[in-house]
């Protein structure tokens, strides 16, 4: 196997695992430059090393930030990030909605009582009778997948 098919397959994981840098050509500190062990391509490595050399040698926020190619707002939100949670803490968040938006407890008690009067509905049924009585047009496997996250919920045993 070649270097080059190796350095391929840790850029796909970079990517796959969201931790991949996007500006890594933007990186000028000297250990990403001279030093292989030092990925500049590797976000979490990269972040990390920023606050260290800040923390442990005294490199200024500002001087941090151009080196390592990142803002000073992002390096104060990485720092916060940082002292908060650990290295957890600096690895990207999920983008975009976190969960339905659309599916209302309205929008399920409907959807259960229409199986309830007649268990032989479709999913389908259910997306058109929503469609009809609330005006949102929703799709059939977002309504089956809160329909799963709504029975799996934990009783509350307190």
């Amino acid at each position: 196997m070649t270097k080059r098919e190796k350095a391929d397959q840790k850029t796909q994981e970079l990517k796959r695992t969201g931790t991949f840098n996007s500006h890594a050509a933007v990186v000028t500190d000297p250990l990403f430059k001279e030093n292989p062990f030092f990925d500049s391509r590797d976000l979490l490595q990269v972040r990390y090393e920023m606050l260290r050399r800040h923390s442990a040698e005294g490199l200024s926020i500002l001087n941090a930030a151009q080196v390592f190619g990142v803002s000073r707002p992002t390096f104060y939100q990485s720092q916060v990030a940082f002292n908060k949670a650990g290295l957890a803490g600096l690895l990207p968040k999920q983008r975009g909605p976190k969960g339905g938006h659309k599916i209302s407890n309205q929008i399920l008690d409907h959807v259960r009582n229409l199986k309830e009067l007649e268990p032989a509905v479709t999913t389908m049924q259910c997306v058109q009778s929503v469609k009809q009585h609330f005006g949102i047009a929703i799709h059939r496997r977002s309504l089956e997948r809160a329909l799963l996250r709504s029975k799996k919920k934990p009783l509350d045993r307190t």
